[in-house]
């Protein structure tokens, strides 16, 4: 029996109608459902209630590593589809930003024909609002469920000094550490009570991702894992965890306190390097200079700063063998926040940067922009953001304007409801409908970087706001090897 389903092929491929004229570019990687018909080297391709067809050559039948850095404002949040031959990909999100931009992402990738979705896992890499905000109303979403939720250990909780927000504090060796890290979930749910929650969200939405029912666990992950559980040296996508990185003290697990209450949070986000074939990513948090610094210390065994230039070089070779990666999320959304050994140890091709408009830290800063351009590998080393792949103000011109139309349209379709008739409040409901598009429009299909890879070839993309053609949707930057083996830009001129 044929195949049902087939996959775009590289780097993407125009769908057109009967009348062979463009409808649609879809990304490579793209799902295809088959009809089963096929006419003079063309599949039939069913899209929602359309028929559309493709070259049967501009098709492939194995499926993508995906990456969807989702532009959820300022703030991070990405989604891993991980392929599976034959099968529906493994999905696990990656922080969620600070408000619904993520939910609305995932529902219209997932649900919007009314099916639901299981995801493999959700990582919040620290308690901090725009990485794990957005989840609080994803665990309100009834057709979500996902199989553990992973976070770094450190949770905050109502105390009566500020500083104590994380918890209880001792001091080794003149360094202090944060000693109360919750492992499981039992150890959660017995801090979780009223009286530690009070109105701080992070324990708020803890709780409310327990007391769900549609979350398989929830427990903390750092480098002593090693691997994330299913993604370890022999499954095919390996994602290594490389922090935050946890010490001893009096017998237990601790994790060293960087100055501040923010800086700590940051500095321990759960760091991420996942290896696809030859392909390799870093997903590094809020990492910060003293966060980066140890991690350097730890993985090298080097001092740091390094005193002369053999020393930095001797550093940055050892560094290079733990963080190296084709590919990285820049840390800290810009900030200027981090260290050029750190850079020059990640030597990616390209950096994703997520930050927002409305933010009041200038993020990303001009002088990281150009230190991860000088400390990147290439000819053209790219630089790829949220922020600058998406211009709110042209889809939403007025934003005032825009919430009284909101208004006005909730109103008519509540009074159609009322007393319409179904023709009435049909074209009510499309009415509210298509001011709900300009938000998805805004939010969903633009905005977001997406990486795709084989494992060899990559191919970074964004939807372009004001096509020419229907054929060229998509922004594409393509990474090839060279005929040393060596991932190399292909530039279009």
């Amino acid at each position: 029996m044929a195949a049902s389903f087939r996959f775009v092929g590289y780097p993407a491929a125009v769908l057109v109608d009967d009348d062979n004229k463009p409808v649609i570019q879809r990304l490579w990687g793209s799902y295809l459902q088959l009809t089963g018909k096929k006419e003079a080297g063309f599949l039939q391709v069913k899209m929602g209630k359309d028929l559309l067809w493709i070259d049967e050559n501009d098709t492939q039948s194995d499926g993508l590593l995906e990456i969807v850095f989702v532009d959820i404002g300022q703030g991070d949040g990405c989604l891993l589809s991980i392929p599976q031959p034959g099968k529906f990909p493994r999905n696990i999100v990656v922080d969620a930003g600070a408000s619904d931009n993520m939910v609305r992402f995932l529902r219209d990738k997932f649900i919007r024909s009314g099916g639901s979705a299981n995801f493999e896992a959700f990582v919040i890499t620290h308690p901090d609002q725009d990485h794990y905000y957005g989840f609080d109303p994803i665990f309100d979403e009834p057709k979500f469920t996902v199989d553990t939720v992973y976070h770094s250990g450190l949770v905050e909780r109502k105390t009566a000094a500020a500083g104590d927000v994380l918890g209880a504090k001792a001091k080794v060796g003149g360094k202090s550490y944060m000693t109360e890290l919750f492992a499981t979930q039992l150890e959660l749910d017995n801090l979780l009570t009223p009286a530690n929650i009070d109105r701080k969200q992070y324990p708020q939405m803890l709780r409310k991702a327990i007391d769900s029912g549609r979350v398989g666990d929830i427990r903390m992950l750092n480098a002593d894992d090693k691997y994330v559980p299913g993604c370890g040296p022999t499954d095919s996508v390996t994602i290594q965890v490389l922090g935050p990185v946890p010490e001893s003290v009096s017998g237990s697990p601790a994790l060293r306190w960087f100055g501040d209450v923010g800086k700590t949070k940051n500095g321990h986000s759960i760091v991420l390097r996942l290896t696809y074939g030859k392909v390799s990513v870093l997903l590094g948090g809020d990492l910060n200079i003293p966060a980066e610094e140890y991690l350097l210390e730890h993985y090298t065994g080097e001092t740091m700063p390094p005193r002369t230039a053999q020393d930095e070089e001797l550093l940055v070779k050892k560094a290079r063998r733990v963080f190296e990666s084709d590919f990285a999320k820049s840390c800290h959304h810009g900030s200027a926040d981090f260290t050029e050994y750190f850079l020059q140890a990640i030597n990616a091709h390209a950096t994703v940067i997520s930050s927002g408009d409305d933010e009041p830290h200038a993020h990303p800063r001009a002088d990281t922009l150009g230190t991860v351009g000088k400390h990147s590998r290439g000819r053209r080393s790219s630089i790829f953001s949220t922020e600058l792949a998406r211009s709110a103000p042209e889809q939403i011109k007025d934003a005032d304007a825009f919430k009284n139309e909101i208004r006005t349209k909730v109103a008519e379709l509540e009074a159609a409801k009322q007393s319409g008739t179904p023709a009435k409040i049909a074209k009510a409901q499309k009415a509210f409908d298509d001011i709900l598009e300009k938000i998805k429009r805004s939010v969903t299909t633009f905005g977001a970087i997406n990486m795709r890879t084989d494992g060899d070839k990559v191919v970074f993309a964004y939807r372009i706001e004001r096509p020419g053609k229907r054929d060229k949707l998509w922004d594409i930057y393509k990474f090839e090897r060279d005929s040393s083996g060596e991932l190399t830009f292909q530039s279009k001129h």
